[in-house]
């Protein structure tokens, strides 16, 4: 559901601007506008974007509409008709292109690789670029074969055509890291990829992303791998025009118009719980739970007193074993042990909440067991708990909108309106 009330109307300018907690910028796109020769219709329209350091920026967008003239616009491969380039705090518009490149990482789909070069010289472009001398630049290839999971003794004086599609993206992302940049550009980089090793290489990536913290814009035509990549998203209409801008849970819960909302797709409040941990909620108390060794009629009194129409019955070991409703309490001559139908859904309390409602979905009493790393119960998680979140985690995306259009709204008394606007 995508927003309907005023804060709907928030501009691309209010999108753009980061949350009192984010990270300084790194990067700063002011007014950044493309028209290429023989067109009177921009490629990249009037853009204005922060990204912030150490922090991994998505984009995302449909096909054609600016995603990867706008990341190279960043290291000027395409230079800009319009607007101001920030690095660092530093304008860099105008400076030395080259000079600007050898500071960025450049990661692509089709890789790149020189394929009349080993492993070792690929990764050494850069460095040797930079003056680095031979031990220095020795020392930096065999540390980056080693971080992107690849064996420098096995690897380094191999070439590319040696290498699988996995092995040689881990090499492409191992030469854009090669003169230690605090910037990374990756164009759909695992866009090439079969699914598996793409899903492999993803969670490798953040892995390694959460040791080096470098300042990353990532483009992608994939919301689901920008939504599982990306600190922050921002969600791009025709021309680069910014649909929103802000981190995946939010934009989740609260698409704020009918664009957004049909690119995430149906489903995507959903998605909202991947960022939400079993740990992290009051589970019910609601639920009765028994032993194997209760007796019988105590058994009854305790499901007669709840409102559910469920019983849980753990083990010595308290372990979760049956769900028992009212029919097979009835039915004495069955223990208790054995009656009922067997607990099929457990889930352990670093699980995610999205992780949780697949095992609802196999249980015959439509709830998910939370059991320790021994498998012993420590509660009951039910659907209004999920429910309970989603409402939550929309309300908080909804706050967070009327505060970002009531502060527009003062910037713009305050200012006055923008020239051409």
């Amino acid at each position: 559901m995508s927003v309907t009330d005023n804060t709907s109307s928030y501009s691309s300018q209010a999108s753009a601007a980061l949350d009192s907690d984010a990270a300084p910028p790194m990067i700063h796109l002011q007014g950044v506008g493309k028209v290429y020769p023989g067109s009177d219709v921009p490629a990249v329209a009037d853009l204005d974007l922060s990204i912030p350091e150490g922090e991994i920026v998505v984009l995302v967008g449909p096909s054609g509409c600016g995603k990867s003239t706008t990341l190279r616009l960043i290291n000027r491969m395409i230079e800009p008709t319009s607007g101001r380039i920030i690095f660092d705090g530093e304008d860099v518009t105008t400076v030395n292109a080259d000079q600007l490149r050898r500071q960025i990482g450049y990661v692509i789909q089709q890789i790149g690789l020189f394929p009349h070069q080993t492993i070792a010289q690929n990764i050494a472009t850069v460095p040797k670029l930079l003056g680095w001398d031979k031990a220095k630049t020795a020392a930096r290839v065999d540390e980056l074969l080693e971080i992107t999971g690849i064996d420098p003794n096995q690897y380094r004086d191999r070439y590319p055509k040696e290498l699988s599609g996995g092995q040689a993206q881990r090499v492409g992302v191992a030469r854009a890291l090669g003169g230690d940049p605090d910037v990374l550009l990756m164009d759909e980089p695992f866009g090439a990829i079969d699914p598996i090793t793409r899903d492999r290489l993803q969670n490798e990536f953040l892995r390694l992303q959460s040791e080096l913290k470098k300042t990353i814009v990532f483009v992608t035509h994939d919301i689901d791998e920008a939504i599982k990549m990306g600190d922050r998203i921002a969600i791009l209409g025709e021309q680069s025009v910014i649909r929103q801008f802000d981190t995946p849970e939010r934009i989740l819960a609260y698409p704020v118009d009918d664009f957004v909302s049909d690119f995430i797709g149906s489903g995507s409040t959903l998605k909202g719980l991947n960022f939400e941990r079993v740990r992290d909620l009051q589970l019910s108390e609601d639920w009765p739970i028994v032993s194997v060794d209760t007796d019988r009629a105590d058994a009854q009194r305790l499901y007669d007193a709840s409102p559910e129409k469920w019983m849980l019955v753990l083990d010595g070991e308290q372990r979760p074993i049956r769900w028992v409703n009212a029919h097979h309490l009835a039915d004495t001559a069955v223990p208790l042990s054995q009656a009922g139908a067997a607990v099929m859904a457990t889930v352990e309390p670093n699980a995610t909440l999205h992780d949780a409602l697949e095992e609802m979905l196999l249980s015959n009493a439509g709830q998910a067991v939370v059991v320790d790393g021994k498998g012993r119960c420590q509660g009951i998680l039910d659907i209004e708990r999920l429910a309970d979140v989603l409402k939550r985690l929309r309300g908080q995306a909804k706050k967070h909108y009327e505060e970002l259009a009531v502060q527009e709204a003062e910037l713009n008394r305050s200012n006055g309106p923008r020239a051409g606007h």
